[in-house]
Formats: C-alpha cells, sequence, structure tokens
C-alpha cells in the first residue's frame, strides 16, 4: 500500500507560515480569538457568571482552552447535537442528535425562551450560515420540516441568502482549486478491498498555495463522491497536530471509529479526529485500521 508523503516532501521550502482568517459575519470582528488574545480571553471566562458551550460536548475538543473553562466558577451550559456528552462537565444542557445544527438548537432555545421577537436580520444571518454549512446545504438527512420553517422566519427578516451562499461557497481564490487539483491527483488513494478512499495532505501543500483555515472544507466529500466508497478520510498536517475528517455511507459509524483510534467523534456518518503522531506515523496507523473494519465495510 501506497505510504504517506516522506518527511523530504514536506519540509518548508521556505515558504511564509500560513495565516489563518475568519469569515465575515455580522460582527465577527467582535470575536475573541483565544489562541491570539489569551489574557484577555482568560479574563473574561474567570468572570463570567453563565458559560454557553456550543457545538462541543467534551471539554478536550477545545484543546487549549480546556483549562479555563474547566476551572471557571460559571454555570456551564451545554448546546451541542452530537453524540456522547461529557454529561459531567456542564450544569444544564440540551443534547439532541436528531437536530440539523447547533444553530437550529439556539434557534429553538431563543423561541422556547419567549424571546423570537428580539432576533433580528444579523442573528438571522449568522445562524442561517451555520445551519446551511452543517447540513450540507440543506441536503443532509437531519434537514427536516423544522429546519425549513425557520429559514422561512430569516427570510421574513429580510436575510441574503445568495450572498451569504456566495461569502461561503464561491469566494475562494485561484490558489484553492489548485490545491484541490492537487490533492486529487497526487494526494488521493482508494482502495476497493475496503471500499475506503482516503487523502493526506502534508505541510508542504498547505505553505506552497497559501492555504487557509477554511479552505480544506469539504475537501472530503469528494472522496465520498466515488461510488462505491463506505468510509472517506483525509488527514491534514497542521502545526500542533494532524487532523482528521471522516464521512461514510450505508451505516458505517465514523463516530465510533473516530472515537476508538483518533481521539475525535461527532456524527454517525460525519467525524473528525487528530492525531500527535507524524503524519506519515498516522496515515500508516489509519491503513492498518481499517483492515478490522474489512467486513463491516463490503456489507452490501
Amino acid at each position: 500500500m501506497p505510504k504517506a508523503p516522506k518527511l523530504s516532501e514536506t519540509q518548508d521550502a521556505g515558504i511564509p507560515d500560513v495565516e489563518y482568517r475568519i469569515e465575515s459575519e455580522p460582527d465577527a470582528d467582535k470575536v475573541i480569538d483565544f489562541e491570539k488574545e489569551q489574557h484577555k480571553a482568560k479574563e473574561i471566562i474567570a468572570a463570567a457568571t453563565v458559560i454557553f458551550c456550543l457545538d462541543f460536548n467534551t471539554l478536550s475538543r477545545i484543546k487549549h482552552l480546556e483549562p479555563s473553562i474547566s476551572s471557571a466558577s460559571a454555570i456551564k451550559v451545554l448546546i451541542d447535537h452530537h453524540q456522547q456528552p461529557q454529561e459531567d462537565a456542564f450544569v444544564y444542557g440540551i443534547s439532541n442528535t436528531t437536530k440539523s445544527s447547533t444553530c437550529e438548537m439556539i434557534y429553538d432555545f431563543i423561541v422556547a425562551a419567549g424571546h423570537q421577537s428580539l432576533i433580528n436580520k444579523d442573528i438571522a444571518t449568522c445562524l442561517y450560515t451555520g445551519t446551511m454549512t452543517d447540513t450540507g446545504s440543506f441536503r443532509f438527512s437531519s434537514t427536516t420540516a423544522s429546519v425549513h420553517r425557520m429559514v422561512a422566519f430569516f427570510l421574513d427578516l429580510g436575510i441574503n441568502h445568495t450572498k451569504i451562499h456566495d461569502n461561503i461557497f464561491d469566494s475562494f481564490l485561484e490558489n484553492r482549486l489548485r490545491f484541490i487539483g492537487n490533492a486529487l491527483l497526487n494526494r488521493m488513494e482508494v482502495y476497493y478491498e475496503y471500499n475506503t478512499a482516503v487523502m493526506c495532505i502534508p505541510k508542504y501543500d498547505l505553505k506552497k498555495y497559501d492555504i487557509k483555515t477554511g479552505d480544506t472544507e469539504g475537501l472530503v466529500n469528494y472522496l465520498q463522491s466515488i461510488t462505491g466508497i463506505k468510509l472517506a478520510a483525509i488527514v491534514i498536517d497542521r502545526d500542533e497536530e494532524r487532523k482528521w475528517s471522516f464521512r461514510s455511507k450505508d451505516g458505517f459509524d465514523v463516530n465510533e471509529f473516530a472515537r476508538k483510534h483518533f481521539e475525535g467523534g461527532g456524527h454517525k456518518m460525519a467525524a473528525g479526529g487528530r492525531s500527535s503522531d507524524s503524519l506519515e506515523k498516522t496515515y500508516d496507523y489509519f491503513l492498518t485500521v481499517i483492515k478490522q473494519y474489512e467486513t463491516e465495510l463490503n456489507k452490501n
């Protein structure tokens, strides 16, 4: 089986470090990035009386932020739709895996609290964006009638859904297309004996094509579009760790797969994971692990 790129292929080559960007949304400039403003963020967390924990259900998923949240005296409220929440970490919470997105759950929370009238166009824009991206532009099975009723309410408020979609999916630079082309041509392997496709992205590629956080979003879906593929996986070499994304079809549970083998989790058909091993080592480990699931991945 092909190996992950050798270390000699992933050297810096004198290309500038990647700088991350934040997609523009209403008041995005007011968001405090913990990694960039740790002192300020820690002060706010320590002074808080209530902390809403959104779209993650175990404190380990927030990495360097975990100690601050864990030690905070504030009441911690969970709103999340992933599987197997860390119940003892939160005082109150809503965990509903049938929901399309945490943004839909926030909308439900506001409505149940009797404050739907306070939702304005900017709030609706943010909630719509989160719901749209988490439902694959409303094509996933979690997109229920209630989601469309919520969207109809947002449209009545005047959100520009076409512009939102364009800003998220149709505003990339040329370098991203070249990166995707290189990834499909040179970084993709298909193992039909396991109905599995995997892509291994070295740090060299990220720097060569000046890839930002978010530019790799959706790349794993190309693998899932291959006929017969039940397990699609992509691993990306980040600065501190190797990040995994998993997608599946026909009942293969990538939430359990990610939790068992890659310190991750998520949904049954969409999950993420991580590894502190080198890119080559974690890739080889993945190739070893999928052999254990040969029977399951070959079920009709």
